[in-house]
């Protein structure tokens, strides 16, 4: 009797438990019904403060830091060591969408700095070198022929910032047709454009003349940001001046403004390619004086992986 009595006990006190469990996951998903439709209008507020015209101000990016010391550490090659590495990404912008004419701004900018010190010798660079070094910023300024078209003009400049500053740096000024088929989307078609480069090497850095075609797209999935941003400069002089650099970057928000970036650039520039294997060449080598002819123009890349932030 005791033993029945005390399985009835257990039946009716787990049939209680499930019964307040389903209780509480009812209650749950009617306040997340809730949440939801709160979080809908909340959006739809968000979309309406996007859309009013006016100045726009804000910047997302990645920021990278990693340190390490090893001391008789004797199952690697350099047992005695210390190494760090330190990345920065930021692109910011400023927009101004008006009922005529628009004026965006926008930066790209990426530096990171290594070091690895070799203890055990003392010949060795200690210091932080550079190890990305990318600067772009452009403006573009549109006035509105219909709600797609606009008649714009663009200004672009690129170059490095840590080291060979302005060696070189390209300037592109040009005018034709901005559209924006649709939201978060903006293709630039300048065929009226001129291609500045500044450098010391000007027997290979060029200036030309030619067409400008640049195309941006940018968008937010909940807490998921994604840009992209290509730039190409396709010169009518010749092939080899032209160049195109296309950077991707994706950052998703974990806590407020903090979250994981990763960002990935490429770029094609055949003058580049042979400054710099004209200032690795030995005049006095058996290898030929660099060339546009004899020079593979190799796909340039970098990639950033790390904490991102936005504002």
């Amino acid at each position: 009797m005791k033993k029945i009595f005390t399985l009835g006990f257990m039946l009716l006190a787990t049939a209680s438990f499930s019964q307040t469990i389903d209780e509480l996951k009812e209650e749950k998903s009617q306040k997340q019904d809730s949440v939801d439709a709160i979080q809908g209008r909340i959006d739809d507020l968000q979309k309406q403060i996007d859309e009013f015209p006016g100045w726009k101000f804000g910047a997302f990016g990645t920021i990278g830091a990693s340190f390490s010391q090893f001391n008789n550490w004797y199952g690697q090659g350099t047992p005695n060591n210390s190494s760090g590495n330190i990345t920065i990404t930021a692109n910011p912008f400023a927009k101004l969408d008006r009922e005529k004419y628009f004026w965006y701004n926008t930066a790209n900018i990426n530096l990171s700095w290594v070091k690895f010190d070799d203890k055990d010798d003392p010949t060795d660079d200690d210091s932080f070198r550079e190890a990305n070094d990318v600067f772009s910023v452009t403006s573009l300024y549109g006035y509105k022929l219909t709600k797609s078209l606009a008649a714009s003009t663009l200004a672009e400049y690129r170059t490095t910032l840590i080291n060979n500053f302005n060696d070189p740096g390209y300037l592109d000024v040009g005018i034709g047709i901005t559209w924006t088929p649709i939201d978060n989307l903006i293709v630039v078609v300048h065929p009226l454009n001129y291609n500045f480069v500044f450098a010391d090497n000007d027997a290979i850095f060029e200036s030309s003349f030619g067409a400008k075609v640049v195309a941006n797209y940018k968008k937010e999935f909940g807490g998921l940001t994604f840009n992209s941003n290509l730039s190409a400069f396709m010169s009518y002089e010749d092939s080899n001046l032209s160049n195109w650099t296309w950077i991707n970057s994706l950052s998703y928000k974990v806590w407020k403004s903090l979250g994981l970036g990763f960002e990935v650039g490429l770029r094609d520039n055949k003058q580049e390619a042979v400054n710099f294997a004209y200032g690795n060449w030995d005049p006095m080598g058996t290898q030929p004086e660099p060339t546009f002819d004899n020079v593979d123009n190799d796909l340039q890349v970098y990639t950033t992986f790390g904490l991102s932030y936005s504002f």
